[in-house]
C-alpha cells in the first residue's frame, strides 16, 4: 500500500484542548499515547486534526490564542486559533484542503460518526457513499439521457431523409434533363427567329412593330447572358462549397491551438544552462586529465595535479623499475601516497568526464526533443491559422457570390417580364399574321418553362444539400451515441463498483478481525446490499441499502441470526471501527491522509485491543492511538510510545 511518508513527523501544540504546550515527535507506523484520564491524549489527537485542517477541536478556556505546528518531511503547516467572543478564529496553512473525508474515515475519536453509525442504526450506505456526489450523478445520467434522446431523433430524422434521397436525386436528374431538352429547343427556336429576321419577306414594315421586335431580341440575348451568369455562379458555389467543407473537416482534425511558447523556451534555457555547465565541468576535467597524464609519462620527474594543485618528486628510471610501485607527494596535503593511488584517481576522473559526457549527450536530445516540439507545435498553429483564414475567405466568397446570383436571378426574371411585355406591345402592334411574332411567342413560353424548371431544380438540389450534410453528420452523431453509451456505463457502475467495494472491503477486515479477536459464538458480521421500495413524498421508490446481519452460533453449534442490538458494547465498537476502516480503504485516504486516530478504546479488553491495533497498523502511515496505561501495556513493546504531554 502507497503510505504518504514515511518521515517523522514533529508536532507542536500550544492552548489546544487542555495542552499548555508541547512538542512530540511521531515516527511512520503505530505512536501510543498511554496515560491516566484527563492527561491530554484526546487533547493531543485533536492538535493532529487541527493541522490537518479539522475544525473539530477546542480552544485552551483559560487561552486568548492558540497554535498549532505540524512538520511532515520538509514541509511545515501551521494553524492558529483566536478566541472572537464566544467563537474560536482558525486560520492558516493545513496539510488538507478538505478534511471532511479524514473527520469521516480517519479521524476516530469517540464520536466519530462513521464509528458511532453501527451502534445507532444509521443509515451505513449513506455514510460510504457521501464522498461521492451521487445527486450530481444522477443529474448527469439524466443530462446524457435526454442528449441521446434527442440523437436519436436526430438520426431517426436522417434516416427518412436517407430513404427520401433515391427519388429526389431522380426527380433532379429528370429535370437536368427536362432544362437540357428546354433550352435546346429554345434555342432552335431563337435560331428560327434570328433567321426570320434576316428574311425581308417577314418585315413587318412598320417601324413601331420592327422597333418592338429588335429591343424583343436584344432583350433574349442579354436574357440568354444572363442565364450563363448564373450557371457560372452556380459551378463556382459548388465547387466553393465543397472546398469549405473539406477545410471545416480539417480545422475538427486539427488540434486546438498550444499554449504560448514561453514555457518551452523557459525549459530550452534551463536545458541549455545545464549543458553549458556541464561542458565547463568536463573542459576543466580534461585539463586535469591531460595534464596529469603528460606528467606520469614523463620519466625524469612526476609532476602530479591533486585536488588543482601540483608537486614535484625527484627519482631515478632505475629506481622507478625496481619500485613496482613508486611513492610521490602530494603538493597540497604533503602526504606520500603510491603511484597507483594517483592513477586511480584518474581513472575515476575519467569516469566522471564520461558521466558527464552522457549527461551532456541526454540534454542535447533533451534539446532537441524540446525543438522539435516547438517547431510541431509553431507548424500547427501556423496550418491552423491558414485554413482558419481560408475558411474565412471561402465563406466571404460564398456569400459574395451568393448575392451576385440572387442578382443574377432577379436580372433574369426582370428580362422575362421585360420580354413578356414587348411580346404584348409587338401583338398589338402587329395584324396576327407575323411568323417572327409567333415564334416570340413560343420562344417566351420555352422561356417560361426553363425557369420553373430551373426553380424546381434549385429547390431540390438545396434539399439534396442539407440530406447530403445530414449524412455527413451522421457518423458523428453515432459516434457521440456510443460514448453517451459508454459515459453512461461508467456513471451507472461508478456508484455500483464503490457499494460492492465498500462491503467486500467490510465484509474482508470483519471476517479477519473476528478470527484475530475470537469473540465468544459470534459466527460472522456482514454486510448485505439490497434494493429497498421507500417512501419519498406521495411516492415510492427503489433504494439500495446496507443491511447489517449478526450470525452467531449457539453451543451445539447451530447457527442463527441475531441483531446488532444485541452485540455486547465491545463488538459494536468494534464493528464500527471496521465499517470505518472499509471507508478509509474503498475512498484510499492512505494516499493523502497520513495520520489515522484511534481514541475511547476502553469498552474493548487489552488483549483485543492490541490485536485491533496491530491489524490497522497495515493500513495507515501514522496510526496514533490514545489508550490508558493498563490497556497499553498489552501492545507490542516495539510501538513507540508518549507518556507525557
Amino acid at each position: 500500500m502507497n503510505q504518504a511518508s514515511q518521515d517523522v513527523a514533529a508536532l507542536h501544540a500550544e492552548n489546544v484542548g487542555g495542552i499548555d504546550e508541547t512538542d512530540v515527535e511521531l515516527s511512520p507506523g503505530v505512536t501510543v499515547l498511554a496515560g491516566r484520564n484527563a492527561t491530554n491524549r484526546t487533547s493531543f489527537l485533536q492538535a493532529i486534526m487541527t493541522a490537518m485542517g479539522s475544525d473539530q477541536t477546542t480552544l485552551k478556556g483559560d487561552a486568548e490564542a492558540g497554535v498549532v505546528e505540524l512538520r511532515v518531511g520538509d514541509e511545515t503547516y501551521r494553524r492558529t486559533l483566536e478566541r472572537n467572543g464566544d467563537t474560536v478564529v482558525r486560520s492558516g496553512d493545513s496539510y488538507l484542503d478538505d478534511p471532511s473525508l479524514a473527520e469521516l474515515f480517519a479521524f476516530l475519536l469517540e464520536q466519530n460518526e462513521a464509528r458511532r453509525a453501527v451502534a445507532r442504526g444509521d443509515d451505513l450506505r449513506e455514510i460510504i457513499m457521501r464522498p461521492i456526489d451521487t445527486d450530481e450523478i444522477e443529474a448527469e445520467i439524466e443530462s446524457l439521457k435526454a442528449e441521446r434522446d434527442q440523437i436519436d431523433a436526430q438520426l431517426e430524422h436522417i434516416e427518412d431523409r436517407k430513404r427520401d434521397l433515391p427519388e429526389l436525386e431522380q426527380r433532379r436528374s429528370e429535370l437536368e434533363a427536362e432544362i437540357e431538352e428546354t433550352r435546346e429547343a429554345l434555342a432552335e427556336k431563337e435560331a428560327e427567329i434570328e433567321s426570320l429576321d434576316d428574311d425581308p419577306a417577314e418585315s413587318t414594315g412598320e417601324n413601331e412593330v420592327d422597333s418592338a421586335l429588335a429591343e424583343l431580341r436584344e432583350t433574349r440575348s442579354e436574357l440568354e447572358d444572363v442565364r450563363y451568369d448564373i450557371d457560372t455562379e452556380e459551378e463556382s458555389l459548388d465547387s466553393l462549397r465543397a472546398e469549405l467543407r473539406e477545410r471545416r473537416e480539417e480545422l475538427e482534425e486539427l488540434p486546438d491551438a498550444p499554449e504560448p511558447d514561453e514555457e518551452i523556451d523557459e525549459r530550452l534555457q534551463q536545458l541549455r544552462d545545464e549543458k553549458q555547465r556541464l561542458d565547463a565541468d568536463i573542459s576543466q576535467l580534461q585539463s586535469a586529465i591531460s595534464f596529469n597524464e603528460e606528467m606520469l609519462d614523463s620519466h625524469d620527474e612526476r609532476v602530479f595535479q591533486h585536488d588543482g594543485g601540483t608537486q614535484v618528486k625527484d627519482g631515478s628510471v632505475t629506481d622507478q623499475l625496481v619500485d613496482a610501485d613508486p611513492e610521490v607527494t602530494c603538493w597540497t596535503c604533503g602526504s606520500t601516497v603510491a603511484q597507483s593511488n594517483i592513477e586511480t584517481t584518474l581513472d575515476e576522473l575519467k569516469d566522471r568526464r564520461a558521466e558527464k559526457i552522457e549527461a551532456v549527450s541526454e540534454l542535447e536530445d533533451d534539446i532537441e526533443s524540446l525543438l522539435d516540439e516547438r517547431r510541431e507545435r509553431r507548424e500547427r498553429v501556423q496550418r491552423r491559422q491558414t485554413v482558419e483564414q481560408r475558411v474565412e475567405g471561402l465563406e466571404d466568397e460564398i456569400e459574395e457570390r451568393e448575392r451576385r446570383l440572387e442578382d443574377h436571378k432577379r436580372r433574369a426574371e426582370e428580362l422575362r417580364e421585360d420580354i413578356e411585355s414587348l411580346e404584348e406591345e409587338v401583338e398589338e402592334a402587329d395584324d396576327g399574321t407575323s411568323e417572327v411574332l409567333e415564334h416570340h411567342r413560343e420562344a417566351n413560353e420555352l422561356e417560361f418553362e426553363l425557369g420553373q424548371l430551373e426553380s424546381e431544380l434549385d429547390s431540390i438540389t438545396e434539399e439534396i444539400q442539407v440530406i447530403e450534410e445530414q449524412l455527413d453528420e451522421e457518423s458523428t452523431l453515432e459516434q457521440r451515441r456510443e460514448e453517451i453509451g459508454d459515459e453512461l456505463v461508467d456513471l451507472r457502475t461508478r456508484i455500483d463498483q464503490v457499494e460492492q467495494e465498500a462491503i467486500e472491503q467490510f465484509n474482508e477486515h470483519m471476517a479477519a478481525i473476528l478470527d484475530i479477536l475470537a469473540y465468544e459464538n459470534i459466527d460472522r458480521i456482514w454486510i448485505e446490499r439490497v434494493n429497498r421500495e421507500v417512501r419519498e413524498g406521495r411516492q415510492k421508490v427503489e433504494r439500495t441499502q446496507f443491511e447489517l446481519h449478526v450470525v452467531r452460533t449457539t453451543g451445539n453449534g447451530a447457527t442463527y441470526e441475531d441483531t446488532v442490538d444485541h452485540l455486547s458494547e465491545s463488538e459494536r465498537e468494534v464493528t464500527g471501527l471496521i465499517f470505518a476502516l472499509a471507508g478509509y480503504l474503498v475512498h484510499e485516504l492512505y494516499e493523502e491522509v497520513p495520520f489515522m486516530l484511534l481514541d475511547s478504546l476502553e469498552a474493548i479488553d487489552s488483549e483485543r485491543i492490541a490485536g485491533l491495533v496491530d491489524y490497522f497498523a497495515d493500513f495507515a502511515p501514522y496510526l496514533v492511538v490514545a489508550l490508558l496505561i493498563e490497556d497499553a501495556e498489552a501492545l507490542d513493546d516495539e510501538y513507540d510510545r508518549v507518556t507525557e504531554i
